[in-house]
């Protein structure tokens, strides 16, 4: 091995060198392209100019490959795979993080990790192994697969896949006799920052096989926490806009995050794989910009905060309001409420001008029920407009026939009654002159008509129908069938009327609105998103979903996340069987990752223990093989002891070389009362988080449980973890898990008076 590593020490110098000689050119070129961009921009003189426009495309592709050969002279590759196609010679590629050529013989220095032949580096094994190209399968054995450790450009260790399965350092075996990765565990070991990091090094079997799932399907992964499913769907992304370069952009597509906290959380993980311009929302975010809405948003967090912290009865109100409001059962009410709104059609008038007949209603009713049937109502309703607005000169000729035959009779009528004079000329003048005035006139009546008649036809906006669901006994009874309870009822209208009037928007009303938008007016094909991914989906009500598969091309998503985490269980979902049935129609990819990457085995193994607690919960999390200190649970007695124990604990997370802690409360009122208690008797200064907050600053939070789903720590502290606040509910048993399952590292449980159940073995 020791001859091998001398090896590889010189292979990386090489690949070095020859990425600094590509650097060099690149800039070289970069500058050449800035010089003729120069150049054309004086000669177009500010008019447009199609070779000033390509030539800026390329400049932009040249200066972003440039970055990425200059990010790679550092950490060029970290894997390596020897490969004997059948009938050819072995060949041997470094697999890394961008793909990098020499520009003058074409030959890959390094090979991309979304590349084809990349596959086999992740989940190939040794011996009769294929990968597929472009061109089709291709046989062959796989010789060897090494993995790097190279920090700072220097390599540090390698690790070869079959010699010794990735063990150098004499790791052994639990249990079940499963063999650590030495290669993951070094990189597992590291410290967490304010950012989710891309892992394109340690992406295992399982996770590659999602990243590199087939484009137009839906994929549903169950994650345990810590399983990598967000950084999985993230990598998905990048790969896909490799793959189907040809075929999705970024901006073709959109990543739907938990909070605004996430998204700052996750914001640097694409760029830094290559993909630019995804973008990146809330589900609030994506309907309040879609619809136009003014008002503020009165989010999924806030609402939980108030069921937490709030008067019980309310809360119980505010729990069913929000389960209605996103079941399929609320989709019907909506689908008849469009019924409703469609009847009212029927009362349909001719449209008329000067007492002429332009279209009957007849005919308006059979293109509307009939004809047009297929488009959304909004939609039926403008292309009947553009019908009669395009054979508007063909209908006016037979109203100009019925306008001369009326002339007529009056034309002969003198003419027959009357001797030649001049006062029967002026007479005859006269009509012919009203005869002509009116056929003059009679296009811009008929113009203006058509505009009025389809304004007043169109004027029922989804907003404004949504709102006369809730403004309207008759409709809200009709639409309703009568299954809402009546006291729940007037809740859920009162709620919504008030919100109205003080310009709130409520975030379970936006699937609703989105709903009516796209079932009245529809969405164009080249407006839809051609990929979408959910994070943290079980949090997602079935209209949500039915709502973000519409804004969607071929149900291209990719959806990730964890029953076991589902903090708004009363109105997300329970399994993902009643998902893929309802809303796919069964026709979906499941995929469940149990591995948790993130925690120790014994920080797992505790949170594990509230997991077997809920209902329904899906399969415990198994830890990789990295051992840490048992999470301690500790009983404080007042908050000068407890503050005390808080900074030993500070201070042991630091030693170990670790930056990031968090002491994670149940609620924010939990939050701010311990900030308060603690400041006069800590060492440490500490940051409240709250909703709304864009950044995270990882180092020394206090922050409230709901908010630190996705997000992990290297080490956490759980205050007044006791039986007065977590209770045995399901909600405190998700909460307690989410809270659980933050620490990388090092986790501490504090409570006073009494433990909660939860934790009771």
């Amino acid at each position: 091995m020791h001859n091998e590593f001398d090896y590889e020490v010189e292979v990386l110098e090489e690949k070095k060198n020859r990425i600094n000689i590509e650097i060099e050119r690149k800039v070289n070129e970069e500058e050449g392209f800035k010089t003729k961009i120069s150049n054309l921009k004086k000669a177009a003189k500010g008019s447009y100019s199609l070779e000033l426009e390509n030539t800026k495309i390329i400049y932009d592709i040249v200066s972003k490959n440039l970055k990425n050969y200059s990010e790679a002279t550092e950490n060029p590759y970290f894997g390596r795979i020897d490969f004997k196609e059948d009938k050819r010679m072995p060949e041997n590629f470094y697999i890394g993080k961008y793909g990098i050529y020499d520009s003058k013989d074409g030959e890959e220095i390094v090979i991309d990790w979304r590349a084809p032949i990349a596959d086999l580096y992740y989940s190939g094994t040794q011996g009769e192994a294929y990968y597929r190209s472009p061109v089709g399968v291709i046989n062959g054995k796989l010789q060897l697969k090494r993995k790097f450790l190279i920090k700072d450009g220097e390599l540090k260790d390698i690790f070869d896949e079959g010699i010794n399965e990735i063990i150098l350092k004499g790791e052994t075996a639990d249990e079940e006799n499963e063999l650590v990765d030495e290669f993951l565990k070094i990189n597992l070991e590291e410290s967490a920052g304010s950012k989710l990091k891309e892992v394109v090094a340690t992406i295992q079997k399982e996770q590659n096989d999602i990243i590199r799932a087939p484009l137009n399907f839906p994929l549903i992964v169950q994650g345990s926490a810590g399983s990598g499913k967000t950084t999985v769907a993230l990598h998905r992304l990048a790969y896909l806009v490799y793959r189907y370069n040809e075929k999705i952009k970024g901006e073709d597509i959109l990543v739907l995050a938990p909070n605004k906290l996430f998204l700052d959380y996750i914001s640097e993980i694409l760029p830094n794989l290559g993909t630019y311009e995804v973008n990146q929302k809330t589900f609030p975010i994506l309907g309040k910009e879609f619809l136009g809405l003014k008002g503020k948003i009165y989010t999924r967090d806030e609402k939980l905060r108030e069921i937490l912290e709030g008067d019980s009865e309310r809360a119980k109100y505010l729990k069913n309001t929000s389960k209605i409001k996103g079941s399929i059962l609320f989709k019907t009410i909506l689908d008849r409420l469009i019924t409703i709104w469609e009847r009212d059609s029927q009362s349909l008038e001719d449209i008329k001008i000067q007492g002429f007949t332009l279209y009957g209603a007849n005919e308006i009713k059979r293109l509307y029920f009939k004809d047009l049937i297929h488009f959304p109502v909004n939609k039926r309703i403008e292309e009947i407009h553009k019908y009669f607005s395009k054979k508007l000169d063909n209908t006016l000729l037979r109203v100009y026939e019925q306008l001369d035959l009326f002339y007529n009779l009056k034309i002969n009528k003198i003419k027959k009654n009357e001797e030649d004079s001049p006062e029967r000329r002026k007479k005859l003048i006269e009509i012919y002159d009203e005869r002509d005035e009116k056929k003059k006139n009679l296009k811009n009546e008929a113009i203006s008509k058509l505009k009025e008649y389809f304004e007043a036809w169109n004027s029922q906006s989804g907003e404004g129908l949504y709102y006369r669901l809730f403004e309207e006994d008759e409709i809200f009874e009709e639409a309703s069938g009568g299954r809402i309870p009546k006291a729940l009822e007037k809740f859920m209208r009162q709620e919504v009327l008030n919100n109205r009037e003080k310009e709130i928007i409520d975030e379970d009303d936006i699937a609703a609105l989105l709903y009516l938008k796209l079932k009245t007016e529809g969405i164009k094909d080249e407006n839809k998103y051609k990929h979408i991914v959910i994070d943290e989906a079980q949090d997602y009500s079935p209209l949500m979903f039915h709502v973000t598969k519409m804004m969607c091309q071929g149900s291209s998503m990719t959806i990730v996340g964890d029953l076991g985490q589902g903090i708004y269980s009363y109105k997300g979902i329970n399994n993902w069987e009643t998902l893929i049935e309802d809303i796919f129609n069964g026709e979906c990819t499941f995929i469940s990752l149990s591995q948790s990457y993130r925690s120790t085995m014994e920080i797992i193994d505790v949170a594990n223990i509230v997991l077997n607690k809920q209902l329904n919960a899906p399969k415990p999390a198994k830890a990789v093989i990295r051992s840490g200190p048992m999470p301690e649970i500790i009983e404080y007695s007042n908050f000068k002891d407890l503050a005390k124990n808080i900074d030993e604990k500070v201070e042991e997370i630091r030693n170990a070389n670790k930056k990031s802690i968090a002491i994670i409360c149940k609620d924010f009122e939990e939050c701010k009362k311990l900030k308060s208690r603690i400041k006069n008797y800590s060492n440490f200064s500490w940051d409240v988080v709250k909703e709304g907050d864009k950044e995270l600053n990882v180092n020394n939070v206090i922050i409230p449980s709901y908010l630190t789903k996705g997000l992990e720590f290297d080490g956490t502290i759980l205050f007044n973890v006791d039986s007065n606040l977590y209770k045995d509910t399901e909600e405190d048993k998700k909460l307690l898990y989410v809270a659980l399952t933050r620490a990388l590292h090092r986790e501490t449980i504090f409570y006073k008076g009494k433990l909660t159940p939860l934790l009771e073995v």
